[in-house]
């Protein structure tokens, strides 16, 4: 008999850039018409699974689990929550938009018909919570969302700024 040796898959289907893509889907046809930019989005794709990290009684139970050094996730979510807006926009999904402020993230004219053939427990979980914390925070003005967020999972905040100032070092 011959050998079995197979190279193990280069990619891992969990928090691939595909379902990080449609975690950002979701999240922003749940704020829909509101645009959110990389950093909102950083937060949101966080919560929207970690929505028992915030400090709210009615909120819904975590999607996934809490692992103890989840602090880390927000600095190496930004990169992977950045490509797989890129790759909804390709999809025509998610379209971008230039504004004063810098650039901003809407669901297209596309993603509820997208996103109604998501059908699994997962996603119609997922669905639920990003209507969720659209309830709470989407008729929210930019810097007063971003001053929620701050507060209630403020201790990941201060890393996430570390990297930030990092980044912006190099650039």
């Amino acid at each position: 008999m011959g050998s079995v040796d197979r190279p193990a898959p280069s990619t891992h289907p969990f928090n691939s850039t595909l379902e990080t893509g449609i975690r950002a889907l979701v999240v922003l046809e749940a704020f829909h018409p509101r645009r959110c930019d990389l950093l909102e989005m950083t937060w949101l794709d966080h919560l929207v699974v970690h929505t028992g990290d915030l400090d709210d009684p009615d909120a819904p139970s975590s999607l996934h689990p809490d692992l103890p050094n989840r602090a880390a996730e927000l600095v190496v979510r930004r990169p992977l929550v950045e490509k797989s807006l890129r790759l909804m926009q390709q999809l025509h999904l998610v379209d971008v938009f230039e504004t004063e402020d810098g650039i901003t993230f809407g669901a297209s004219d596309d993603a509820p018909i997208y996103l109604d053939l998501l059908q699994a427990s997962y996603s119609v979980a997922l669905k639920e919570r990003a209507q969720w914390m659209a309830e709470r925070f989407a008729n929210k003005p930019a810097a007063e969302m971003r001053e929620q967020m701050e507060k209630r999972i403020g201790r990941w905040t201060a890393d996430f700024r570390v990297e930030e100032t990092f980044a912006g070092a190099r650039a």
